[in-house]
């Protein structure tokens, strides 16, 4: 259908005739030259763009796989006999008194922590 339109020379004039009622002849003129002007744009992006990548090859990318003895030396041979720090394991007995406290009192009062955040 498409293919057909454009086949015969007046179906050309009647289109052009379309247009410049449609938009006006005094719009036509800036169209066509703003369209112009981001072609133009548009072109000299792409050249430009297609100049950087051809003047910067990409930089080699080297693997370096590590030795035995360094794999050795970054991991512990048992990671369960490894000690916690000092500090985590103050901070764990910390949490687990503070559970305890919140357990009796929840018990104490005979409510869930689900019910206690309900009544506020």
């Amino acid at each position: 259908m498409i293919g057909d339109l454009f086949d015969s020379p007046w179906k050309i004039a009647i289109i052009a005739i379309l247009i410049i009622v449609l938009f006006g002849s005094r719009k036509l003129p800036g169209a066509a030259r703003s369209l112009g002007q981001s072609m133009r744009i548009l072109k000299k992006e792409m050249t430009s763009l297609h100049e950087d990548e051809s003047d910067a090859p990409p930089a080699p990318v080297t693997v370096t796989e590590p030795t035995p003895a360094q794999l050795q030396a970054a991991a512990p041979a048992d990671p369960a006999a490894a000690p916690a720090a000092p500090d985590a394991q103050a901070q764990i007995a910390a949490l687990q008194s503070q559970l305890n406290n919140l357990q009796q009192t929840v018990g104490a009062n005979g409510t869930t922590a689900t019910d206690s955040q309900q009544a506020r």
